[in-house]
């Protein structure tokens, strides 16, 4: 409220100065201008002068020497900021200056996906709007999936910083909250199967029991026979798509392939959101082993080995043509 009296106040002494240049000159100020739809203009630093030409090649204003001696006189309420800014149709020039100097600059977005792999969160960076510079590199489950806000011309390194920083806020409150029973000695191991259960299931109900299903073999010293891990090693770390895995891939030699190592892959194999890793740290209390797609979208989950047999001979039948 203090702002907009501010600039109220300043409209109407810069209207009496004004006023004694003549009427032409009043009206020029306070007249709608010639601007025929909303417009986002980035203005770089410069001069009143220089602002005042791209203005005016841009259609936003229409008397370049009136915006300068308008910027002049209001000189004291503040300088004029740089940045990416939306000029509503018709703006006037205190509007515009308005604008310049109190407005906020135009908010962009970019939306990291939960379940990606770093080579795929890179992609989007390299692809979004108004970022500046290389994406730096990174580490898997590195960055959190979450959307960020950000304004024109802001580094793609400030964003992987800011999904470090907040990777590690979240994964240090999940750590803090975990049953302390489940079989895991260090955070990332924690971010390492959240992972496996970010990519196994879509189904917020089915995330505790799937993270079960594996803590439950890492404790027994079984291996983790996880698809998504072989997709991984197969597409050379860039992917986890869901896709028919052929039998020389799931007997290829590779840390991540969990169908011929024992224990964890040596990183996550990609960015798991808040809600896995959750269910990491407080999975469903089960003896279940083994579980299988049951066609429609969930899973089937079995205790021993023959049950699990069964339930996939039901599963190949259901989708057989």
């Amino acid at each position: 409220m203090r702002r907009l009296l501010t600039a109220i106040f300043a409209l109407l002494v810069l209207v009496l100065v004004l006023a004694g240049l003549g009427g032409i000159a009043v009206k020029t100020v306070i007249q709608p201008g010639p601007l025929a739809e909303a417009k986002v203009v980035v203005v770089p630093h410069g001069t009143p002068s220089e602002i005042a030409v791209l203005l005016a090649n841009a259609g936003v204003i229409g008397n370049q020497t009136a915006f300068r001696l308008a910027a002049s006189l209001t000189e004291g309420k503040g300088a004029m900021k740089s940045g990416e800014f939306a000029f509503p149709e018709h703006a006037s020039l205190f509007g515009v200056l308005n604008i310049l100097r109190y407005g906020r600059p135009v908010q962009h977005k970019v939306t990291i996906p939960e379940g990606l792999t770093a080579y795929q969160i890179t992609a989007i960076l390299q692809r979004a709007a108004s970022l500046d510079g290389e994406v730096p590199k990174f580490a898997e489950a590195e960055v959190f999936p979450d959307t960020y806000s950000y304004t024109y011309g802001t580094p793609r390194s400030a964003i992987v910083d800011r999904g470090r920083a907040e990777m590690d806020k979240n994964l240090a409150k999940v750590w803090e909250v975990r049953d302390t029973s489940i079989p895991l000695a260090v955070p990332q191991q924690l971010v390492i199967i959240a992972s496996l259960v970010e990519r196994e299931t879509s189904r917020p109900e089915e995330r505790a029991h799937v993270a079960a299903v594996y803590l439950n073999r890492f404790r027994l010293g079984m291996k983790l026979q996880a698809d998504p891990t072989v997709a991984y090693a197969a597409s050379g770390g860039q992917s986890t798509s869901e896709r028919n895995i052929t039998r020389a891939e799931l007997e290829a030699r590779s840390p991540y392939n969990t169908y011929v190592v024992t224990g964890l892959p040596p990183s996550a194999i990609a960015s798991p959101g808040l809600a896995a890793m959750l269910a990491v740290a407080r999975p469903t209390t089960t003896d279940d082993l083994y579980f299988v797609a049951d066609g429609e979208g969930g899973h089937v989950f079995a205790k021993n080995l023959e049950d699990h047999n069964r339930n996939v001979a039901k599963y190949r039948a259901a989708i057989k043509p």
